[in-house]
């Protein structure tokens, strides 16, 4: 609902438009309830919020509601000045104002706790689109126990243009906050999670993202139409009547049709310079055709917004003034809205649309032209950077950068013969009619549903670390199994920068010093690199994930024989995979070689990493290696160790208490053996066996020192 102020007060009509047509769909039980800002100012209330809110719950809506300077800073600013131009690659209008970040935060702030209000655990919550990207990371801190969806309807840019941003880390773990996050392309989805592994250091696997508390799916939902609604308006005597009205003002003429709002990404100037182009390059079609513009207004405040629509105005006039003649204008333009009966009317009445944006995150447009061609006939000419063009490849498509190209299309389209006209729009018309809006709306939601399966370990909330804090006070003895990189520290740049600090090494001197306590570092390191960091504790030491062991107090021990005449195979191959992925490094081992790609370039190591993977298993296979990977690293072992059989020693033993914790799929193998009541943590978050997951190293440090505190009787 949008409310409307008027001399007698605040009235509410329904919202209008695709994405309203397929939510209103989710909610036609009755069930549920739509957030968002009435539209209206706060400060124009004049203290009827109160009424405002209780009206709206009969429609089950629930305000947010913004100051005047809000709206200015958070919508016109940083929505439309910062994230808007960014995404649709115009960096040149991209501003980076601190205030404007900080009223978009606030903003984001408030529809979070609005949402926190009325939904309750168990609950899906369905954010939508840039303007509240911060969101779903909000709304989860304050309801950790609800599914949250995300959809952009905008790009995603590439990250070489996101990166730009200085708020762009915000930005991603705002948006990783949801358990599924929408694009329209696969395109946006490939680069978002590059800028998720470039900023954040979180791979993925078939758009799973790693790392966090939670496993976060990417996936793309090509967003519908309202398929049925423009089908029957086009048919109606309505839209009949406008195609009538059309016809007899231009009588024999073709028109060409383009509808767009008024917007630098849509591309207006350089589809008239093409039509330009084209009555230059094709004088026989003078007088024989029409383009009708239709330009809504926009932002008719900001100064780009008026300095575009002045340079259209003066374009039109040149190209009218140039090619008209006594009775014919090659240009229509109406710089207004239109009612929904005669715009399907025009979209009827158009042997040709022109649909050529310079980027859009979809361009419903385009769908709504090839819905209304009740004919059967017409020609779609489409932008390829349109999210559009990737469904409808029968439309002519053409890069709207290329004037001469565009102005060559247009004549194409015109000269189409009608049986290949009919068998293109048949074949766009069967796709559109296929995917509506609200299949979009149902198929993202199944796939929400279907997140959070039961191999994913579930949070440890306090009231599970109180009952693993009392059995561990209760025992006589206790077997602590515990993985290093991501685990005890975070994960750094290279191998080599993840040093203990001294808090780390303090806490783990507490833990040993009780000798109910065998507490045992389980890592993929080299055992020279963990003896010189934790050598000198008291602490057993499995290194190069249980090819080399050391008990407390005692002496390196190889667990096979060594031979590393493999290497002379492998080493060659990672280093040419280091060559061809910047950033990528090759760790040498005793037992194993390790290729690190946690600085590489996103693009590269995407390429990359599945090809290594592939002749790394295909030489494995004839030489009796092993192919491991963790987190953003892959590494070739000898032999058939791993960390379950390096802990099987110690948990030979009778223990009271055993804990075990990692952090990728190497560290599965140690949670695999580990006995009946034992307690397993995954940090990180991510498909896993273990009973329980932490979100980061921080949260394990701060449950191991609770456990070094706590004393029997306390």
């Amino acid at each position: 609902m949008t409310a409307k102020q008027e001399d007698d007060g605040v009235h509410f009509v329904p919202s209008v438009g695709g994405l309203a047509t397929g939510l209103r769909s989710v909610h036609a039980s009755g069930e549920g309830a739509w957030v968002g800002w009435p539209g209206i100012a706060s400060e124009a209330l004049r203290g009827r919020e109160a009424a405002v809110r209780r009206d709206l719950a009969g429609h089950n809506c629930v305000p947010v509601f913004l100051s005047g300077r809000d709206v200015r800073d958070y919508y016109g600013g940083f929505s439309n000045r910062a994230i808007w131009p960014l995404f649709h690659y115009f960096t040149q209008h991209a501003t980076y104002d601190r205030l404007h970040w900080d009223a978009y935060r606030r903003v984001n702030e408030g529809f979070a706790a609005a949402v926190a209000e009325v939904a309750e655990p168990g609950d899906t919550i369905w954010v939508q689109d840039y303007h509240l990207m911060l969101a779903p990371a909000l709304i989860r801190a304050r309801l950790p126990e609800v599914r949250i969806g995300f959809f952009l309807h905008i790009p995603f840019p590439s990250y070489e243009v996101f990166r730009l941003l200085p708020w762009r880390q915000e930005i991603l773990e705002g948006l990783l906050g949801a358990d599924l996050v929408g694009f329209h392309t696969y395109d946006y989805v490939g680069h978002f999670l590059d800028a998720v592994h470039a900023i954040l250091g979180r791979g993925h696997v078939s758009g799973d993202v790693e790392g966090g508390e939670r496993a976060v799916r990417a996936e793309a939902f090509p967003m519908g139409i309202d398929y049925d609604g423009f089908r029957r308006a086009a048919e109606s005597p309505a839209a009949q009547r406008e195609v009538g009205r059309i016809r007899g003002h231009v009588g024999s003429r073709k028109v060409i049709l383009s509808v767009d709002r008024l917007d630098y990404t849509k591309g207006v100037l350089e589809r008239l310079e093409a039509f330009d182009l084209f009555l230059t390059d094709n004088p026989s079609w003078r007088e024989r055709v029409t383009l009708i513009l239709l330009l809504v207004p926009s932002r008719t405040r900001v100064e780009e917004y008026r300095d575009l629509k002045r340079q259209i105005d003066e374009r039109v006039g040149r190209i009218n003034g140039r090619h008209g003649s006594v009775g014919w204008i090659p240009i229509w333009y109406l710089y207004r809205s239109v009612p929904f009966e005669r715009l399907v009317g025009l979209y009827r009445a158009a042997d040709v649309a022109l649909v050529t944006p310079l980027r859009d995150g979809m361009n419903l447009v385009a769908k709504e032209y090839v819905a209304s061609q009740v004919d059967g006939d017409g020609v779609l000419v489409l932008s390829e950077f349109a999210g559009a063009a990737q469904e409808l490849g029968e439309a002519l498509l053409v890069n709207p950068n290329d004037v001469p190209g565009m102005a060559e299309a247009i004549h194409d389209a015109l000269e189409m013969p009608t049986r290949e006209r009919v068998e293109r729009m048949k074949r766009m018309d069967e796709r559109v009619g296929g995917h509506t809006v609200e299949g979009w709306a149902a198929d993202f939601l199944a796939e929400l549903a279907a997140r959070g399966t039961p191999d994913r370990a579930q949070p440890l909330a306090r009231e599970e670390v109180d009952r693993l804090v009392a059995q561990y006070t209760a025992a006589e003895s206790r077997l602590l199994l515990l993985d290093y990189d991501g685990t005890l520290v975070p994960f750094a740049p290279t191998p080599a920068a993840a040093k203990p600090d001294r808090e780390l090494r303090t806490l783990l001197v507490r833990l040993a010093e009780d000798a109910r306590n065998e507490v045992v570092i389980v890592s993929g390191r080299d055992r020279d690199t963990l003896a010189a960091w934790l050598g000198d504790l008291d602490v057993a030491l499995v290194a190069e994930h249980g090819a080399w062991m050391r008990e407390r107090g005692g002496t390196w021990r190889a667990t096979l024989a060594r031979d590393e005449a493999w290497k002379e195979r492998v080493r060659p191959i990672l280093d040419r995979y280091v060559r061809r992925t910047p950033g990528a490094i090759v760790e040498e081992k005793a037992f194993a070689l390790a290729w690190h790609f946690r600085r590489a370039e996103p693009y590269a190591s995407r390429l990359r990493v599945p090809e290594l993977r592939k002749e790394l298993r295909d030489l494995a296979s004839h030489l009796d290696l092993h192919v491991l990977e963790g987190d953003h690293v892959i590494e070739v072992k000898a032999g058939a160790f791993h960390k379950g059989q390096a802990a099987a020693q110690w948990l030979e033993r009778g223990w009271g208490f055993i804990l075990a914790a990692g952090d990728d799929r190497t560290d599965e193998d140690l949670f695999g053996p580990m006995p009946a009541g034992s307690w397993t943590i995954a940090v990180g978050g991510g498909p896993s066996r273990a009973g329980y997951g932490l979100s980061a190293p921080e949260d394990l440090r701060t449950l191991l020192g609770r456990l070094a505190g706590s004393r029997r009787g306390r």
